[in-house]
Order: C-alpha cells, then sequence, then structure tokens
C-alpha cells in the first residue's frame, strides 16, 4: 500500500487508518523509527512478545516486567 501524507510545520505525520489496520498499530502502542537507506522505517513494538519470551513466572509478573520495560523505554526516549 502507499499513501501520500503531508507533514505539518512540527513534523508530525499521521499514518492513515487503513496503514494503521494493516500493520495493527492502535493507540498507546509504540513504535520505533529508523533511517535506511535514506527511507524511514516504522515498525511496531510487540512489548508483550518480548515480556512472554523472557518472563520465567505468573502472569503478574510478565505484567509487571511490561510495565517496567515501558518505563525503562520511556526515560531512554
Amino acid at each position: 500500500m502507499e499513501v501520500r501524507v503531508k507533514v505539518n510545520k512540527k513534523g508530525i505525520i499521521v499514518v492513515p487508518k487503513a496503514i494503521r489496520e494493516e500493520v495493527r498499530i492502535n493507540e498507546g502502542d509504540i513504535v520505533k523509527m529508523r533511517v535506511e537507506g535514506g527511507k524511514i522505517i516504522i515498525e511496531k513494538i510487540d512489548l508483550w512478545d518480548k515480556v512472554w519470551k523472557c518472563c520465567k513466572g505468573s502472569s503478574e509478573d510478565a505484567e509487571r516486567e511490561l510495565d517496567e520495560e515501558e518505563e525503562e523505554f520511556w526515560k531512554r526516549a
């Protein structure tokens, strides 16, 4: 899918609904951005998948890890 969007003066770009739906990006999700070969790449970060792969305890432990990971992400951002 290809669409054209306008960048506002503060650099804000709105991701069209059709693209958000295609890659399952929802309000509150976290994405990472990088530049590769002059192109901007935006990827959704699946924190639940990351936590479940590393957590060896209960679902409460996994949720706590997820909260800590998100908090740490925002401190680094």
